[in-house]
């Protein structure tokens, strides 16, 4: 099968276009502009004569119309992401995920590809009551807290692909992706465990932004990658929304403490107000664990990589 990953040198992109060529029967071609993706995640990719990379943008219509020609199944992973660039640039963040969204979903209709979405967790905004269910209302933030104006991009898309789906019948599916971690991510972007794993190993502060008490869930990316093609290889799923994540729950706190600790660190744990770290116009969510009993059932999906597994890994990954 010929499979095309946008955001394919990307962190997520990367391990799924390396779990994809697994399969000897498949055909992998990634574009990406390498905004936030390196080569040297694919680096070890490029060897392999089933692995093809496109450098360019999704908003390219004519190169991203021949890819999705060729391919029969299209995973759309490209988009602003991180707190910093969201905060910093939120016109690239919004152009980049509607334009490029509907670009890839019009192209995947005129040829009835297979597509799968990929969402994030930011979608759900500042509900806390429960572990979040993919039919929960959302609560959202006021307009001029910059935060919410990625969760609000990655809701049209998600609109854009049902609509997609209701009105012609085109086949999506829709993944909302819970802090994936795991190697070769990066914390240039604002992701918590690379920067605090970094920061222990050069013995720098591990910087945690607000009080701490906020609670995160971690999963791992391999297993996060093998979920979204299980979805994708099953026909049930179609036209409808997934959480992938872990249940597990932690404070930011409390991972502060077990990366210094699991890196022999002898880095200061300091805290910093929102306002500092990423200027006016932040709003944090206190919580943000998945119930994951739908992708459970659909796929019998199962995190199976404990937290301090994954920070082991990004430990040694960094240590090379």
């Amino acid at each position: 099968m010929n499979i095309l990953i946008t955001g394919g040198a990307g962190f997520i992109g990367s391990h799924l276009a390396e779990e994809l060529l697994r399969n000897e029967k498949n055909e992998v071609y990634v574009i990406d502009n390498l905004s936030t993706g390196s080569l040297k995640n694919i680096e070890h990719l490029t060897t392999n004569p089933r692995f093809h990379c496109v450098i360019d943008t999704i908003l390219n219509e004519k190169i991203v119309e021949n890819l999705i020609a060729r391919c029969e199944h299209v995973y759309h992973l490209a988009a602003a992401v991180g707190v910093k660039l969201i905060m910093e640039k939120p016109l690239e963040t919004i152009e980049t995920n509607v334009k490029g969204s509907e670009v890839i979903l019009r192209f995947g209709n005129k040829y009835k590809r297979k597509v799968l979405i990929t969402s994030t967790s930011e979608i759900y905004g500042n509900h806390v009551l429960h572990t979040l269910r993919e039919d929960d209302n959302r609560v959202l933030g006021p307009i001029k807290k910059w935060r919410w104006a990625y969760a609000s991009s990655k809701t049209i898309d998600e609109f854009l692909a049902l609509a997609y789906y209701i009105e012609k019948k085109m086949p999506v599916v829709i993944v909302r992706l819970f802090n994936t971690v795991g190697p070769r991510q990066t914390g240039a972007y604002g992701m918590v465990i690379p920067n605090f794993v970094q920061n222990a190993l050069l013995g720098k502060p591990i910087t945690v932004y607000g009080t701490g008490k906020q609670t995160r869930s971690f999963a791992y990316v391999k297993d996060v990658v093998r979920a979204m093609i299980g979805l994708m290889d099953q026909p049930k799923a179609i036209g409808d929304v997934f959480n992938i994540g872990s249940e597990s729950e932690i404070s930011i706190n409390e991972l502060a403490k077990k990366v210094k600790k699991m890196a022999n660190s002898c880095s200061d744990i300091i805290h910093i107000p929102y306002e500092e770290a990423y200027g006016q116009g932040f709003e944090d969510m206190q919580r943000r664990t998945p119930n994951i009993s739908k992708v459970k059932k659909m796929i019998g999906y199962n995190p199976k990589v404990s937290l301090d597994e994954i920070i082991g890994e990004v430990i040694e990954f960094f240590k090379r």
